[in-house]
């Protein structure tokens, strides 16, 4: 894959063209050119200014002469002048290549928004209730095999309140809308979840971390476009500390300024922390129950390797989604994003979507990117033969969701209800909870409220 720098340089129409299917500005691309063609011109006068300066300097350890000397000054004072009128073209260069979304990949679906979104392949056997399948089968082209139940089930957001699982108002009133109380039985399940996505990453030998919660901005800035983000991020007051929102964002910055060695690529990490989203963009979506919310806990799944290897990761990285929601039986679909709603930071997208029997649709789940070396060259991350050797060029990062908690309980809550408002808990989950005595074993029973 291109780097945007490469590609300035060596074929611009690759920029161009990106920006085009992004529906973004390709003005931008031109004026990174000149401005690169610029930079290089002032380097090569730069440099040759600096060659006279030092012949300069030789003839004056055998001649002394006063012409010598002055001539010596001035070309010291040009030097010093060329070298900050190159130091304001490199950043600004810099600036507006950072501005510059990922290339996209030739795979992605030209597209406005997720509507464009184009469904590639399904798994399991949804239920739906029936007065949903017109529409079920218009989300999947009727190629998926489908058990309709007359009854419908009681969405998330309402079972997690009248069965007691959680309390949405209480946590209103301390926090503000999209903030929870889990009670009991969701917080076993929530642990369960976390606790099975960390033993099969694990056994994939990804290595588990724990990361920081807050990053400063020059690391947050590395990782994302920092103005598109910023709504997202919860800043604390009077510090240059930023709570993290999934922790791709402290894995990708935990390499920043080092050369790796290819002899320790690719690295495999597994990041387990809460999440922090003010949700800024999303009123009026989702703004009851535990499925849109500010704080979460979630798996994450992280990648540092060679370039040519990062296509094959990608799917890799798809592949350990599927099976861990394979492993909790909710039917899904990968879904390839479009231009429109992929986001500058990626190449290329695959959402997980699981079905969601209450609302007749599916709903994402699981994100997963291919960011190539967007990140790793705003961040410095480079691979080398061996650490310590010159730099052959940046490592491709990826990332892709394992398991968000919250979510994901929602979509066991619809996938498992049972009529007496029981959710049946996945049999994966179940040893995770067999130990100990307080928690749920088979099912989660409906509470009186609280």
């Amino acid at each position: 894959m291109w780097s945007i720098l490469k590609a300035l340089r060596e074929n611009p129409e690759i920029l161009v063209e990106s920006q085009r299917r992004r529906g973004e500005d390709v003005e931008i691309v031109y004026k990174a050119i000149e401005l690169d063609k610029n930079w290089r011109k002032k380097l090569y006068e730069l440099d040759q200014l600096r060659r006279e300066r030092n012949e300069l300097s030789r003839k004056l350890k055998s001649e002394r002469s006063e012409e010598l000397i002055k001539k010596a000054k001035e070309i010291s004072e040009r030097v010093k002048k060329e070298e900050e009128e190159l130091k304001k073209l490199e950043e600004e260069l810099k600036s507006v290549l950072l501005s510059i979304p990922n290339i996209v990949h030739e795979s992605v679906p030209i597209g406005e928004d997720e509507n464009d979104n184009v469904p590639i392949r399904f798994w399991g056997k949804p239920k739906v209730y029936r007065e949903h399948v017109e529409q079920f089968l218009k989300q999947t082209n009727g190629e998926v095999e489908y058990e309709v139940i007359d009854k419908p089930v009681v969405g998330h957001a309402d079972a997690v309140e009248i069965f007691g699982w959680a309390d949405l108002e209480r946590a209103a009133k301390v926090a503000g809308s999209r903030f929870y109380y889990l009670l009991e039985d969701l917080v076993w399940l929530d642990f369960a979840l976390m606790m099975y996505a960390l033993e099969f990453l694990s056994k994939q030998g990804f290595k588990i971390v724990n990361p920081p919660y807050m990053m400063r901005y020059e690391a947050y800035a590395g990782v994302t476009a920092f103005s598109d983000f910023e709504e997202v991020l919860y800043k604390l007051e009077g510090e240059d500390l930023y709570l993290i929102a999934t922790s791709e964002h402290p894995l990708a910055a935990m390499h920043m300024n080092e050369t790796l060695g290819e002899d320790e690529l690719p690295l495999l990490y597994a990041g387990v922390s809460p999440c922090f989203r003010k949700e800024a963009g999303a009123h009026g979506k989702d703004t009851k129950g535990i499925f849109r919310v500010h704080q979460f806990n979630k798996v994450e799944q992280f990648v540092f390797c060679l370039p040519e290897e990062s296509w094959e990761w990608h799917e890799k990285l798809i592949e350990n989604a599927e099976k861990l929601w394979q492993g909790l039986g909710i039917p899904y679909r990968i879904v390839n994003i479009c231009t429109g709603d992929l986001g500058v930071v990626a190449a290329k997208k695959y959402d997980l979507e699981a079905w969601m029997p209450a609302q007749g649709k599916y709903r994402e789940m699981v994100s997963c990117s291919n960011c190539t070396d967007w990140q790793s060259y705003r961040l410095n991350i480079r691979y080398a033969e061996k650490r310590g050797m010159p730099s052959k060029g940046f490592v491709h990062t990826l990332n892709s969701t394992a398991i968000a908690t919250t979510r994901a309980i929602t979509a066991i809550i619809e996938n498992y209800q049972l009529e007496d408002g029981r959710v049946e808990i996945p049999k994966v989950l179940r040893k995770y909870l067999e130990p100990i005595e307080s928690a749920p074993k088979e099912y989660i029973e409906p509470k009186k409220r609280i």
